[in-house]
């Protein structure tokens, strides 16, 4: 095979397009990792229209993981103390078949719980549903998107009436103003900052802020840097909204003609002068005048944000309270302009379509509606009740229900709880009760793999077809281009097979991925996120396209479809093809109106106090990945990042006598870690920094979440995985050497 296959890079959730070359290509030297394997060539697509050619570090290095530390077989043991056995995939899913029934005659379908991923492809995600909140009739499936994405998705509920991101990455190249708060875009989605600082240059009265304690790369490439205290995000926000209210940068008509709830909002925000703002964010007056003479003066205002507004005990109200700018100065629906959420994961949002969330259904969908419980359970030949009508298990809920017995069965896919949870610790410690844990992964060994009672290996991208949907609601195929190693098969795949064990024979009849999708997308039919029009045929032969994308005969209805009832306000939101959503200014409510949110800020859950004076933020770093199950088996990223460390102020590190490098032991109220001090001004005083991606493969004593805490947001419940309260000690010399060694990478 000399063939070009193109393809999506599954990092993040910019959604880059790669083209990937067979390994050995005649008159080319073969590149091969450290154990000998030929590398696979990649690089950018430049006809893919999210990336345009562009791609970073870690999606260039991609193919040097797929080769390394990868689980080959089914494993099983009888319990955590005793080691692993191979065994064929007959026991294994008889095994799954016997416990699952077990668990559901005896403790009930309540019981069992599945924990995703926005690594997912939509298939897998698809299936998941069906097997889980279908047939066996539990809504105990969640994903890592709860910890990532779940607060844009009900802020967009909230005040639209519906998900889905309406903004375009065209629209970087359009907007008179940037507004980013809680993302370091150029850390963490790069290409799409890349778009955007290469506009901001080319374009000199285009204003660029960042809302941001540390002054990351992508604060410094901002005309003003707004270096706020953490927790007081709201605070800014209606801050800036005062006196957008005071100088009249409002569009009275957008408000009357467009939105409901103006006069609460209205209310709230007079609380809000840029004195008591000032002082509560730690910033100047000046600055905050500025940041709101910026964002009235522009015609087009475009705002970024990711997880430094969502994961917080206040993630919803954020979100909502930045879509309030955005709709008393009527900038939405039009190009360069929007609340724009960046997803975190590749596949997020495809997850979110498919309904990969506790409280969702399939076609962007709720659990508590009964029409939509309804629908679904006609589509799915499925009994009037089938579908609970209760939301079910939250990543974190699946962690108590262990801790307390009622969760009998816990099946974790494509992600890694044993370092990205919070409240480490506490998480371990119930893992380490689970009466059954299935891990299905592609890489051995993991954090997690520590907790399991049965390892199923999965084929990981490159090795199985499916479709990914990006931050800006573009679909991809990404077909296979290489067998999976060992016996390794498709998340899809093992999901289809246990259903069909379980005697869902009919429910389960797809020969492909394809199948899996074709059926999908039927439910999306007449849905805000409607892809009726996509196929796995289509996307190969015309490329990346953006939703919604509905087929050309609407409202057809036909064996397998469904025809749903329109909202009930005179004038619909735009459901044909567009790059951007309410173009037409109406909105998924009852009254085609989008809805202003009222917060009054509450700040952190967790606050610093005498004991634990400091806040501690945590984050990502260019060149690696989640947890590090790929990124830290390539040579180049774990290079790039050889160890964590802990970023301080120079005021706090010399009143409390740290050096450079020097050992420093975090603590907060749950637990304690060790990190060298990176002593620097681009984090605020009183506030420290940490990565989130070590876990205990790969230092010892350097969790991150070990300290965090699970308080939530009570409308996403996700949790404030962005800030908690800390302590910090110096270490002595010598311990700091001794520690190095611990410190390194061990695997």
């Amino acid at each position: 095979m000399t063939e070009v296959t193109k393809t999506l890079c599954p990092y993040c959730g910019v959604g880059c397009g790669l083209e990937v070359s067979p390994p050995a290509q005649p008159g080319k030297a073969t590149h091969r990792d450290g154990q000998g394997n030929p590398i696979w060539r990649v690089r950018g697509d430049k006809a893919h229209p999210s990336s345009q050619g562009m791609v970073c570090v870690k999606g260039a290095t991609i193919a040097e993981s797929l080769d390394k530390n990868r689980l080959h077989y089914p494993m099983v043991r009888d319990s955590l103390d005793q080691k692993f056995r191979r065994v064929s995939w007959d026991e294994a899913f008889d095994l799954i078949t016997k416990r699952i029934q077990a668990v559901r005659f005896t403790q009930g379908p309540e019981a069992i719980c599945m924990y995703g991923s926005g690594q997912f492809q939509t298939e897998d995600y698809y299936i998941a549903q069906k097997l889980l909140k279908g047939c066996l009739g539990s809504n105990n499936f969640d994903a890592n998107s709860r910890l990532c994405m779940s607060s844009a998705v009900a802020g967009y509920i909230q005040s639209f009436g519906a998900d889905g991101p309406p903004c375009c990455y065209e629209d970087l190249e359009l907007t008179d103003c940037a507004f980013l708060i809680g993302t370091n875009t150029a850390e963490c989605h790069p290409i799409v900052f890349n778009r955007l600082e290469k506009y901001h240059k080319r374009n000199r009265k285009v204003k660029m802020i960042v809302v941001d304690p540390r002054r990351t790369p992508t604060a410094e490439a901002a005309d003003l840097h707004l270096a706020i205290r953490p927790g007081t995000d709201i605070d800014l926000l209606n801050g800036i909204a005062h006196l957008l209210m005071r100088w009249n940068y409002i569009d009275v008509g957008f408000i009357d003609d467009c939105t409901s709830n103006f006069p609460a909002y209205a209310e709230v925000i007079c609380h809000y002068s840029p004195e008591i703002v000032a002082d509560r964010c730690g910033i100047d007056i000046k600055d905050l005048e500025t940041a709101a003479r910026y964002w009235g003066e522009s015609q087009r205002v475009l705002s970024l944000w990711s997880m430094g507004v969502n994961q917080s005990s206040e993630g919803t109200a954020k979100v909502r309270t930045i879509i309030n700018l955005h709709l008393m100065t009527g900038q939405i629906g039009k190009p360069g302009a929007g609340p724009f959420s960046l997803t975190g994961q590749p596949n997020a949002m495809g997850g979110r379509e498919a309904g990969g969330l506790a409280h969702l259904l399939p076609g962007y969908r709720l659990v508590k509606n009964p029409q939509h419980r309804a629908e679904v359970e006609e589509f799915w030949g499925l009994k009037r009740g089938q579908i609970s009508p209760n939301p079910g298990l939250t990543a974190w809920d699946m962690i108590t229900g262990l801790e307390d017995g009622t969760v009998g069965l816990l099946w974790i896919a494509a992600t890694n709880p044993a370092v990205s949870m919070p409240d480490l610790e506490r998480t371990k410690a119930a893992l380490m009760r689970s009466p059954f844990t299935i891990y299905q992964d592609a890489y051995y060994p993991t954090e997690t793999a520590t907790y399991a009672h049965v390892l199923l290996p999965a084929a990981q991208w490159s090795e199985k077809t499916g479709v990914m949907t990006n931050s800006e609601r573009t679909v991809t195929l990404c077909p296979a281009f290489r067998r999976p190693p060992g016996e390794a098969k498709a998340d899809w795949e093992i999901f289809a097979e246990v259903g069909r064990r379980l005697g869902f024979v009919g429910e389960f009849a797809f020969a492909n991925s394809a199948e899996v999708y074709a059926e999908f997308v039927k439910l999306t039919r007449d849905r805000p996120c409607d892809m009726t029009g996509l196929s796995h045929e289509q996307l190969r032969s015309q490329g990346p396209t953006q939703w919604p994308h509905p087929a050309e005969e609407m409202g057809r209805t036909g064996d397998g479809e469904i025809n749903f009832t329109p909202p009930p306000h005179h004038k619909s939101p735009n459901t044909q093809s567009s790059k951007r959503l309410y173009t037409n200014l109406r909105f998924h409510t009852p009254d085609g109106r989008a809805r202003f949110g009222a917060y009054h800020s509450r700040g952190l859950a967790e606050p610093p106090d005498p004991d634990y004076p400091f806040v501690l933020t945590t984050g990502r770093l260019y060149g690696h990945w989640h947890t590090l199950t790929r990124t830290g088996r390539i040579e180049k990223t774990r290079q790039m990042h050889p160890e964590p460390f802990i970023e301080i102020h120079p005021r706090d590190a010399a009143r409390l006598e740290i050096t450079d490098n020097q050992l420093v032991e975090v603590r907060s109220r749950r637990s304690k870690t060790f990190f060298p001090a990176k002593i620097t001004k681009a984090i605020a005083p009183g506030t420290v920094f940490v990565p989130m991606h070590w876990g205990a493969l790969w230092a010892d004593n350097a969790e991150a979440n070990a300290l965090t805490h699970p308080e939530s947001c009570p409308d996403s419940l996700q949790p404030e995985l962005k800030a908690c309260a800390v302590q910090l000690i110096p270490v002595t010399a010598e311990l700091t050497v001794n520690a190095k060694v611990s410190i390194a990478a061990k695997i």
